[in-house]
């Protein structure tokens, strides 16, 4: 493997490969057996056309040849930080075509996480869009390649001429760049790209995904939810993210020879004018952004019959939205998913007794997934009690990117990766999620380190101390509150901590969406700042406001 990955243990390898769970094929295989099997089908479509899997592949394996051309070469790594358009595919698969590894950045990302990320791997280019949502990516980029040796090659969407700065539209202009063959053979067995974990502690952990271990995962997921070539994905939930790029998303859908509908836009209209243009049959969201649609008076305006399965992740459907889903669109099969980057994906299946649907989050994809609910000594509680999910199997790591440190507390002695969600055993075999033991706050499906903002408000002059919790909210799950003790004498506002942070350029996502001043801060009976009375607090002061 990459160097700096964890890999899976020699006996457990040779068992996942008789077992037949990791397939000889790299992701860039799997396109190609589509092209060639099925050339005409439609791979990719938003409002600015569609493209057939041989069209994909064809641009695909241009751009691979150019960028070999430029010098790239296998296990060179590259940011991939593109919207939801068909660019983000055509790079992420001519990048798989020459053995390259894509980091699987979000547009949200600024400057303080991509210079993260291109120091911490030495990265060697960056793809992004010029513009998008009013942000500046030439300016930003420029910055971080100022402060990256190695960030040798900036790679930007469409056509112009400036200096340092390529554009992609001329490298997929076709002629004698057609010509076949001079593609990398990918040894199953590496790296194909690398995720972003949710993180507690500091920015990002980069999870390794290998070929073999993705597709595995991803055709799994296509099989239990019966995904067929009649499948069509909507994707715009942000592409880079796991559950849109395959579990379940875009390589379930390649593997089946489905289609994806593309949305660079989060707007309500935009999506249901997609998913009636195209015919989309998925719709994947988070509670957050199933709201948002339930709200919107444009479905009225829309034919939505198209879509069959509506499914949610990132984080709990409580029962009530289960029930507003069913009643606004009972056609549609709601299916719960509860999944992580790091690998295990759980599934609500599609025949599953209604209540099981409404109740729980699903239960592992694959057969070859090993799960246990441990108390704090790890070890297994009684069926029915909550308990710390650990997991290990074919497609989860066994440790995180060049973090030693990190995965002796990240994964057990034996190889089980602690999830830090807080789960218990419902009687029909499926899980229910009843929280998170780590200090993360999930923010409409986005994972915030409460220790990576916390650092960086402790650099502001007039705080002397903070605490980063999750407030209970209606439509994003959790917001982030900031308990501040200041300096003596100092004050400060929540618009002033927002502009501060702002000017330390980390993702908007981030950001306390409440400030709570206070002298002191409740502790532990060893001394440690009591983060649970401080969310009890938060909580029960928002629920007097709603009810007084």
């Amino acid at each position: 493997m990459l160097e700096g990955c964890v890999p899976w243990p020699d006996a457990f390898a040779r068992d996942y490969i008789q077992s037949g769970f990791w397939p000889a094929l790299g992701l860039a295989d799997l396109l190609d057996e589509r092209a060639a099997s099925h050339p005409g089908s439609i791979f990719l479509s938003d409002n600015l056309g569609q493209l057939s899997y041989a069209e994909v592949n064809r641009l695909a394996s241009r751009l691979a040849r150019q960028l070999t051309e430029l010098g790239f070469r296998d296990r060179d790594i590259a940011l991939l930080q593109l919207p939801n358009i068909k660019e983000f595919y055509i790079v992420f698969f001519a990048l798989q075509k020459i053995g390259a590894v894509p980091i699987m950045c979000l547009p949200a990302h600024r400057f303080s996480e991509i210079r993260h990320f291109t120091l911490a791997t030495g990265a060697k280019a960056h793809f992004f869009a010029p513009e998008f949502r009013g942000f500046d990516f030439v300016a930003m980029a420029r910055e971080v390649q100022a402060d990256a040796p190695t960030l040798g090659h900036l790679f930007a969407t469409g056509e112009g001429a400036e200096p340092g700065l390529t554009y992609l539209d001329p490298l997929l202009e076709g002629g004698e760049r057609d010509a076949p063959g001079g593609e990398y053979k990918v040894d199953p067995l590496d790296v194909a790209f690398m995720h972003l974990s949710g993180g507690t502690t500091g920015v990002p952990k980069l999870i390794p995904r290998t070929h073999a271990d993705y597709i595995y995962n991803c055709r799994e997921c296509a099989r239990v939810l019966q995904w067929g070539s009649e499948t069509k994905f909507l994707a715009a939930l942000p592409a880079a993210h796991n559950f849109p790029l395959g579990a379940p998303g875009m390589v379930a859908i390649l593997s089946v020879g489905g289609g994806m509908v593309l949305s660079s836009s989060t707007e309500a209209g935009a999506i249901f004018a997609a998913i009636e243009k195209f015919g989309a049959t998925v719709l994947p969201a988070t509670p957050a952004f199933l709201i948002g649609l339930l709200d919107s008076p444009a479905r009225k305006n829309h034919d939505l019959a198209s879509l069959t399965q509506a499914i949610v992740g990132g984080q709990r459907m409580l029962p009530e939205l289960f029930d507003r889903l069913r009643a606004a669109f009972p056609h549609i099969n709601p299916i719960q998913v509860f999944g992580m980057a790091e690998g295990l994906t759980n599934l609500v299946h599609p025949d599953d007794p209604e209540e099981v649907k409404r109740e729980t989050q699903g239960r592992p994809a694959t057969t070859g997934d090993e799960i246990k609910i441990v108390d704090e000594e790890d070890a297994e509680v009684p069926v029915g009690a909550i308990g710390e999910l650990i997991t290990r199997g074919p497609y989860t790591i066994r440790g995180y990117y060049r973090a030693e440190e990190h995965n002796r507390d990240a994964f057990t002695a034996d190889g089980f990766y602690r999830t830090g969600d807080l789960v218990r055993l419902h009687g029909s075999g499926n899980l229910i999620v009843e929280g998170r033991k780590k200090d993360l706050i999930n923010r409409g499906g986005e994972k915030i380190s409460a220790e990576e903002v916390e650092n960086l408000i402790l650099a502001h002059p007039q705080v002397r101390m903070v605490a980063l919790v999750a407030m209970p909210d209606p439509v994003m799950g959790e917001r982030g509150c900031a308990f501040v003790v200041p300096t003596a004498g100092g004050s400060l506002t929540l618009d002033e901590l927002k502009q501060f942070l702002l000017e330390k350029k980390i993702a908007k996502f981030k950001l306390p969406e409440r400030l709570e001043i206070v002298q002191s801060f409740p502790l532990t009976t060893v001394g440690k700042i009591s983060k649970k009375e401080l969310r009890e607090r938060i909580a029960s002061e928002l629920s007097s406001l709603e009810n007084g």
